[in-house]
């Protein structure tokens, strides 16, 4: 069964994508919390097409529990990709679910793609080995599941019904087939009930009208609302959002395409704000608003400066409080540089923390980070170390450990407020229960950060109690 992960393909050009990833992997049995899914590895070759049969009408999956009312406010997680804890050796998949278990984060998956086989390989038929892995996974380590619901089997976008050509992922449902995307949705929805917040395709893949050079949002919003429909009546509790938008925007000073959601980071791009002024206008419902972005620009700058640039989060975070009608806000995932670009460790922590300070102040509900894992070698940014092999195999890595902190001290709705610093370079904010300080430099600073003197290292990141 071949897992694949598509570009992050929107609208040509968009930063932010992802090389197309082939393998295999057969699942065996999920253990218990202390030993945890042991999976085989078997080669590939099936190449781009592969053929699946699936089985009929599966019911619930496992033994999911009952989780209790569901709530929007999810605060700091993240999403499991290509590789993850389910996908290594043993010993490996073991060391990093017990880092996962200890303090639980939200954790979204996608159905199809990202880890997950094609769940319907032809109508009727399903296939649900990889997700319900991923499921298992999240059980085990006491995670709130989410899931993305894209992407759409072939069948729904014109291929031969058993076949996955995973180099058409991103491409979107015709519109005849709408309403069976949306019935997919109720079927993963009632296999796992204790999953209760779901996301409405990803990115507006494969909506992108060339002709118009504009977002498709007419089709999109009618996808959206099929499924919105569905899932509510599948399970009339269960959390709904979109439009899980790419918050798009163009350098400072550009007059194309720009919006008067500005900052010194640039402006949205206007096509994004009118594709989510119609989703606002005509959607059925949704219990929160999602989207994604970057620092970036589209064509991939910083500006003005890589930490500066983050302060897109909390300018658009705050717009999209106001345009939303309440609802609240998600990040389905956010980035602090270009694909292209290799920053030294500490550089790249040292951005993502300003970028999640920046998503706190921008009063976000939800915000998960795309864990770029893989599945052996060095993997800057991931959240454990590949899980193939090496006596250090899924071992936690800065960037957990980060998440872990934020999600501690920043809860949503919990207080936060800047904290007073002497010196330029270093930012700090305050939570619940600390109070953080970053280092945006290249050198060593000395600063008092509100009542404290604190030595922070070249783009280091110190914790403090609150009130200190």
């Amino acid at each position: 069964m071949a897992r694949h992960e598509g570009p992050r393909t929107g609208r040509p050009g968009s930063a932010r994508r992802r090389v197309l990833v082939a393998s295999a992997v057969f699942v065996a049995c999920l253990l218990c919390l202390g030993a945890l899914l042991a999976v085989f590895g078997l080669p590939g070759g099936h190449g781009d097409v592969e053929v699946t049969h699936g089985t009929p009408a599966p019911g619930v999956f496992g033994t999911p529990g009952t989780p209790g009312p569901p709530s929007a406010d999810l605060g700091f997680g993240f999403t499991h990709t290509q590789f993850s804890a389910d996908d290594g050796t043993a010993a490996a998949d073991r060391t990093a679910a017990r880092a996962l278990a200890a303090q639980p984060l939200p954790q979204d998956q996608a159905i199809m793609g990202w880890g997950a086989d094609n769940p319907e390989p032809a109508p009727g038929a399903y296939d649900f080995t990889n997700l319900d892995s991923r499921i298992a996974l999240i059980r085990a380590t006491g995670g709130t599941p989410v899931l993305t619901l894209c992407c759409a089997p072939d069948w729904m976008k014109g291929g031969r019904p058993g076949t996955t050509d995973w180099s058409k992922l991103e491409q979107a449902p015709d519109p005849a087939h709408y309403a069976d995307f949306a019935a997919l949705a109720a079927k993963v929805a009632r296999r796992y009930p204790d999953v209760t917040h779901f996301l409405v395709w990803n990115e507006f893949k494969g909506f992108w009208d060339e002709g118009a050079d504009r977002w498709d949002y007419q089709d999109y919003t009618r996808l959206y609302n099929l499924v919105y429909e569905a899932i509510k009546k599948a399970a009339p509790h269960d959390l709904v959002g979109g439009p899980y938008l790419d918050m798009d925007s163009v350098a400072p000073g550009q007059r194309t395409d720009a919006s008067a959601v500005r900052g010194a980071w640039g402006s949205l791009d206007q096509r994004v704000v009118d594709a989510l002024d119609y989703w606002l206008a005509h959607k059925k419902g949704a219990d929160f608003l999602v989207v994604d972005g970057a620092s970036t620009t589209h064509d991939g700058a910083l500006d003005p400066d890589p930490f500066t640039a983050t302060e897109k989060f909390a300018a658009v975070g705050d717009w999209l409080r106001r345009v939303g009608g309440g609802l609240p806000v998600w990040w389905a995932e956010w980035y602090v540089k270009p694909d292209d670009a290799s920053w030294p460790a500490d550089r790249l922590l040292a951005a993502q923390a300003a970028a999640m300070m920046e998503l706190v102040e921008g009063g976000a509900a939800a915000a998960f980070y795309w864990n770029p894992e893989t599945r052996d070698g060095d993997c800057p940014g991931c959240l454990w170390n590949a899980t193939a092999g090496g006596p250090d195999g899924g071992a936690a890595q800065p960037m957990l450990t980060l998440l872990r902190r934020f999600a501690a001290a920043f809860p949503p709705g919990a207080p936060a407020r800047p904290v007073t610093v002497d010196t330029p370079g270093v930012r700090a904010l305050a939570g619940r229960t600390a109070t953080v300080a970053v280092n945006t430099t290249g050198h060593q600073l000395t600063a008092r950060v509100g009542g404290t003197t604190v030595t922070l290292a070249a783009y280091g990141v110190n914790w403090l109690p609150s009130g200190a």
